[in-house]
């Protein structure tokens, strides 16, 4: 399959895997939908990666030579893509609006991206949305050569600038050019950067780290953090009380606090 996904105790791998620059096309989306639903479920996975296969590319973005979609009239895709129905009945076209699919999920569940190579368009946009920390080798490109072919909104669909400085975000989406992983570095849109054979190695390092600590905890974490960024600072606070609370419920709300907080030789 061209994108792949397994289970290795308490990590999910996510494994893009089509050629030499790993283009996505609609089907992979799907596949990839339906890997992110399995991983959201399942209870024993604390915290997926995500890479590209090969040293050359994380992903090049969307093959823009495929079909986008096969519809008889402009009146059925419209019917399609505004009636969920039709998108999981039998034979069902696969359009590259699974990856809005994808990135409507409510994940709070982290991810850790592993990039080497190029990480362009779509690939990009994935890394900006569904990973949390990123490893990049030293070779990484990250940009968004759209605008070159007349496909802008890029910035839209990221809100890059929610995550980069204003300014590191207009020059990648206006110019089109791309950013060199000590570039990322330094605008903080990876965390490291390694040599190419160490880059998986580290990302399993983050993961690891990650998945030592209880399911309920990295939910709650999670879910506060991403939801926060768009609230007022007293809907925040008010919101992550709410959470909190019924995370010491989930623990047994007649047990005392320290019960189900961390001892010392355990975090060892």
């Amino acid at each position: 399959m061209p994108f792949e996904y397994e289970r290795r105790g308490k990590i999910g791998y996510f494994t893009i895997r089509n050629g030499s620059v790993n283009p996505m096309t609609p089907s992979m989306h799907k596949q990839f939908y339906h890997m992110m639903l399995e991983f959201l479920a399942d209870d024993e996975v604390r915290v997926g990666i995500l890479q590209g296969a090969g040293d050359r590319a994380f992903s090049a973005g969307d093959d823009i030579k495929n079909d986008y979609a096969k519809f008889a009239t402009p009146m059925d895709e419209l019917t399609y893509y505004l009636a969920p129905k039709h998108r999981v009945a039998e034979g069902e076209p696969d359009t590259f609006s699974w990856s809005r699919e994808v990135l409507s999920l409510n994940r709070f569940k982290p991810i850790v991206g592993a990039v080497r190579g190029y990480c362009y368009g779509q690939g990009m946009i994935y890394l900006s949305h569904l990973t949390d920390i990123r490893v990049a080798s030293e070779d990484a490109k990250f940009g968004f050569p759209e605008i070159a072919y007349g496909m802008g909104g890029a910035g839209g669909s990221t809100r890059l600038s929610h995550f980069l400085p204003h300014t590191v975000a207009m020059e990648m989406l206006l110019t089109g050019d791309p950013l060199s992983a000590q570039d990322a570095l330094r605008a903080n849109l990876v965390n490291a950067v390694v040599p190419s054979d160490q880059v998986l190695a580290k990302a399993e390092e983050y993961a690891a780290r990650i998945a030592r600590h209880p399911l309920l905890a990295l939910r709650v974490e999670m879910e506060a953090s991403v939801r926060c960024m768009d609230m007022s600072r007293q809907d925040a606070l008010d919101y992550v009380k709410n959470l909190y609370r019924m995370q010491r419920l989930a623990y047994n709300g007649e047990e005392k606090v320290e019960s189900f907080l961390y001892k010392e030789k355990e975090k060892t």
